[in-house]
C-alpha cells in the first residue's frame, strides 16, 4: 500500500504502511517538515503497518527533534504501542 502524508490544521495525517519500501521517503519528508516548521505532529491513526525500519525512522525523527530542540509529537491510535517500543528499546540499551 502507498504511503501518503496530508496536512490538516498543522497536523500531518500519515496513511498507509511505514515499512522498508516506504521508510526512506517517509523519513526524508518528515525531516524536511521538521526543519521547515520547527515542530512536527504526526497523526498515525491511519497507519496500516509499521515494521522495524518504520520504528527506527520514528526514533530517528524523535532524536533529531531532541538534538535541535524541536517538538515532535505522535498522536492517534497505536501511539501507546510505539511509545512502549521506544521505552523498551531505551531500557534494553
Amino acid at each position: 500500500m502507498a504511503l501518503t502524508i496530508k496536512e490538516n490544521n498543522g497536523e500531518f495525517l500519515v496513511e498507509g504502511a511505514i515499512n522498508a519500501s516506504t521508510v526512506k521517503h517517509f523519513q526524508n519528508h518528515c525531516e524536511i517538515l521538521l526543519n521547515a516548521l520547527g515542530d512536527l505532529t504526526l497523526n498515525i491513526e491511519n497507519v496500516t503497518e509499521i515494521d522495524k525500519s518504520g520504528l527506527r525512522a520514528l526514533k530517528a525523527l524523535y532524536d533529531i527533534a531532541l538534538n535541535y530542540n524541536r517538538s515532535f509529537y505522535m498522536v492517534g491510535l497505536g501511539c501507546k504501542e510505539i511509545y512502549d517500543e521506544f521505552r523498551f528499546t531505551e531500557a534494553a540499551a
